[in-house]
């Protein structure tokens, strides 16, 4: 298609820059962000026509580019037919692996006697130049999927209420093609990020090089200029798709001009469509913003002529690395420390998960999903458990314990407690305030089993009032409750209690407050 070039105004800076100012070819294509060999095409244009400054600040723009074409040569035979391949060779080095000096070679066995390496180069670069797209960096196809979060928001409308939730927008964009992917979800935090980035890479239907996030909180745990910290859930989402994460640099737009660019454009094709319908739930919505999403990538783009659909289908789909078999089930990643009773606590679950007993004390990396805890020392898996919602509870492995609490193994505060339910309500509550008492409550496992027994030799009802008599007076212990049975004190009246003998594990009624 027809390329424009350079603005009349910068041919006159570039001859003033040249003249007036003299400055190098070097400088003023640093100066005006031109290449240099199109500003030094320009200054021999203006050399051969004998232009000066003074003379073209007069002209308007028909009269000064008249006369600039008028002083070049005819393109010859052998020029047009380098100038009509320039378009396909632009597309030819998105592709992985494409280098010029091979479209060179092709170009020369096909035109034997074409122009050498070097001219070749130069009139491509003046013809790329001085288009549209001077300065665009060129993306190779599969290389890189760019993504973020648009800065304006979307809404939902609660059907009942009519409460208005804003709703995050994300953007992710392949850099060859320009193919994009948009999707609502509720917020920014990590999992609704990392669920959106396998969600762009299904609708792709492959996976890039590599992602370029922005430094947001969700894909980078400290920012960085050389080193950023990438949070240990968004690199490990990378690892399943065999791709890399490469955070866009600080203070380096053109790091992410393609997802910004992408953004604007979505506020006026996607945002601007339907912003006179309400949406009552994020999916009601997403399934608008593909319709237009949809109508987005097939529309041709006005500098290349053909849709961001069209150049993924021709140029990028195919550079794409195959999905995973398996999709991604999110892990969280926590540091925790193993306690004394080896076991972790999972404030997620409000629950304890074992760990070999030898890790007690240890800090300890549990990464866990939907489903199961998986707990590491050292990058070495030391225990895995079903998540287990119990609020409370304990999920151990019998070969964590210790040879001295395996006989303990199938033991729980549930179990005691419905075992002292069946035997008399004192018994029961005798049994809930051990447990409670304990920090551990593994640590009151013997005593509250120590105190069930007892039944061996004694009826509930006998056990029932020595509990009851134990409650009053503050002597809940199995020492304590036993002897009340071995001395029939359980139906004694309370004067007869003053005379118990003192014992150093008997714990006043405000310890079990």
């Amino acid at each position: 298609m027809q390329r424009n070039r350079i603005s009349m105004n910068k041919i006159r800076e570039i001859i003033r820059l040249d003249q007036i100012a003299n400055l190098s070819q070097r400088a003023i294509s640093k100066a005006l962000s031109i290449s240099r060999p199109v500003v030094s095409e320009y200054l021999s244009k203006v050399k051969k026509a004998g232009l000066s400054y003074e003379a073209i600040k007069t002209m308007d723009d028909d009269t000064l580019l008249q006369t600039i074409t008028d002083t070049v040569c005819v393109k010859n035979e052998r020029y047009n037919t380098l100038h009509q391949k320039f378009d396909s060779i632009s597309k030819e080095l998105k592709r992985t692996g494409v280098t010029l000096q091979m479209l060179w070679h092709e170009y020369r066995q096909e035109h034997p006697k074409g122009y050498s390496y070097t001219q070749f180069c130069y009139h491509y670069q003046v013809w790329r130049s001085s288009s549209e797209i001077t300065m665009h960096i060129t993306h190779k196809a599969g290389d890189k999927m760019f993504v973020d979060f648009a800065g304006k928001k979307l809404e939902i409308v609660d059907r009942q209420t009519g409460e208005v939730t804003d709703v995050e927008t994300f953007i992710a964009v392949l850099g060859a093609s320009q193919h994009t992917y948009v999707e609502a979800v509720a917020s920014q935090k990590k999992h609704d990020w990392i669920k959106a980035n396998q969600n762009a890479l299904y609708y792709f239907g492959g996976v890039p090089q590599a992602i370029v996030p922005d430094c947001l909180k969700s894909a980078i745990h400290k920012s960085n200029k050389y080193e950023p910290d990438i949070n240990p859930e968004y690199a490990d989402f990378a690892r399943h798709f065999q791709t890399t994460i490469l955070p866009a640099r600080p203070n380096h737009p053109k790091d992410k001009a393609l997802v910004e660019g992408a953004v604007r454009i979505v506020y006026t094709r996607i945002y601007a469509a339907i912003r006179n319908r309400t949406f009552h739930t994020i999916d009601e919505l997403n399934n608008a913003i593909r319709i237009e999403l949809d109508k987005y990538n097939t529309i041709p783009m006005q500098r290349l002529g053909t849709s961001r659909k069209q150049l993924f289908d021709d140029l990028e789909k195919n550079s794409l690395n195959p999905l995973p078999i398996e999709k991604y089930e999110i892990r969280t990643f926590k540091s925790l420390k193993a306690q004394f009773n080896y076991h972790i606590y999972l404030s997620e679950d409000k629950h304890y998960y074992s760990v070999p007993y030898r890790y007690r004390g240890k800090q300890l990396t549990v990464i866990f999903t939907n489903s199961i805890v998986e707990i590491f020392y050292k990058n070495n898996r030391i225990a895995l458990h079903k998540r287990n919602p119990a609020i409370n509870g304990y999920s151990t492995i019998t070969e964590h314990m210790p040879k001295q609490h395996r006989q303990y193994g199938d033991w729980s505060p549930q179990r005691f407690t419905n075992w002292a339910s069946k035997i008399g309500e004192h018994v029961a509550s005798v049994i809930h305030i051990i447990l409670s008492s304990r920090k551990h409550p593994e640590q009151a496992f013997k005593t509250c089993l120590g105190i069930l027994k007892l039944t061996d030799k004694y009826d509930n009802h006998r056990l029932n009032n020595a509990c009851k008599k134990a409650t009053e007076f503050n002597y809940l212990t199995y020492k304590g409750i036993k002897y009340i049975l071995e001395n029939n004190l359980d139906n004694y009246q309370e004067e007869l209690f003053q005379s118990l003998p003192a014992h150093n594990n008997i714990r006043g009624q405000q310890y079990y407050q």
